[in-house]
């Protein structure tokens, strides 16, 4: 799975990854980890996620049956 989050977060004026982190509630950490592909996160996270950027969750992830 692949996400956009680190592009959708510098095309919404440069949103920190605390800011989001701050807005879903979840840690910086957590954010950094979603950005790296080393953490999937929850279908509720992803919601959240898609919701403080302002897109939808296919804006936000795509999956790649295969890979």
């Amino acid at each position: 799975m692949r996400n956009a989050i680190r592009r959708l977060r510098f095309e919404r004026g440069e949103m920190t990854q605390q800011a989001l982190a701050d807005a879903c509630g979840v840690t910086r950490q957590t954010v950094i980890a979603l950005e790296a592909g080393r953490y999937a996160p929850s279908l509720e996270l992803a919601f959240r996620l898609a919701h403080a950027l302002g897109v939808r969750v296919e804006d936000v992830f795509q999956w790649n049956a295969g890979e």
